[in-house]
């Protein structure tokens, strides 16, 4: 092997220079902790109500389902403490879907979707985990969707009535938004109007789903969206779907 000279590691050395600068430059922040979300004793409190739901939930067959409910409001009232809008959505998940625990036989595909949620609950960093934003996101979506496609033919759920009132209210709102911008954004109009229309014939509310379509409709059909016209049209569609609303709540 020949030798180096000096100088070639000299030159070795200058080119090597930057990358070593910047290394050490990251290395601090690599090993440096990240900064806690949630006060500690808060987060401790929300890891032992998940080893609490984990233990009920894992026991219902052998004494039963009566210490879910109460496990899951115990998280919830934690959830409520966080004031986090995430913890918020999955606590009112989790409380939506064991109201449907209570049927004498609970559909499959809620039970695989309880399951799901409380297995990746039970973290030992609780509330810090890395992922638990994206975990609390996708859980309390799974769980609605879930929800809204266990209701039954012919018989209505006040649960499942009230999820998809507030959900469609904040869809309308979206529209508002969509429609209130310059020009109109016609692909969201359309997105939410076909998701509300979608959501209303799962649970049979074809009043409010005809509605939704015909909305859907209207704004393919209209090639002006930004006129006078085709807003007010928008509009009268819009507040008859929050007249049909009010009446479901009812």
């Amino acid at each position: 092997m020949p030798d180096i000279s000096e100088a070639e590691l000299e030159e070795t050395r200058a080119a090597l220079a930057p990358t070593l600068e910047a290394t050490a430059a990251i290395l601090p922040w690599l090993t440096k902790p990240r900064p806690a979300r949630f006060d500690p004793e808060l987060n401790q409190r929300w890891i032992a109500a998940t080893q609490r739901l984990g233990v009920a939930w894992s026991d219902r067959h052998g004494i039963g389902i009566d210490d879910i409910r109460p496990a899951i409001f115990s998280l919830y009232g934690v959830a409520l403490e966080t004031a986090d809008a995430d913890c918020l959505h999955l606590g009112e998940a989790l409380a939506s879907a064991s109201d449907l625990l209570e049927e004498e036989a609970p559909p499959p595909r809620l039970i695989a979707a309880l399951t799901a949620a409380i297995e990746c609950l039970n973290e030992p960093d609780g509330l810090e985990h890395e992922v638990f934003i994206e975990r609390a996101q996708h859980f309390a979506r799974r769980l609605e969707t879930t929800i809204t496609s266990c209701a039954s033919a012919g018989e209505r759920s006040p649960v499942l009535d009230h999820i998809f009132v507030e959900d469609t209210r904040e869809r309308i709102e979206l529209m508002h938004d969509a429609l209130a911008v310059l020009p109109p954004d016609a692909y969201a109009l359309k997105t939410e109007a076909a998701h509300i229309a979608e959501q209303a014939e799962l649970l049979e509310l074809f009043g409010i789903m005809h509605l939704a379509r015909q909305l859907a409709a209207n704004i393919n059909a209209t090639t002006d969206l930004d006129s006078a016209f085709a807003r007010n049209q928008i509009e009268e569609f819009l507040q008859q779907i929050v007249e049909a609303l009010a009446a479901v709540n009812a």
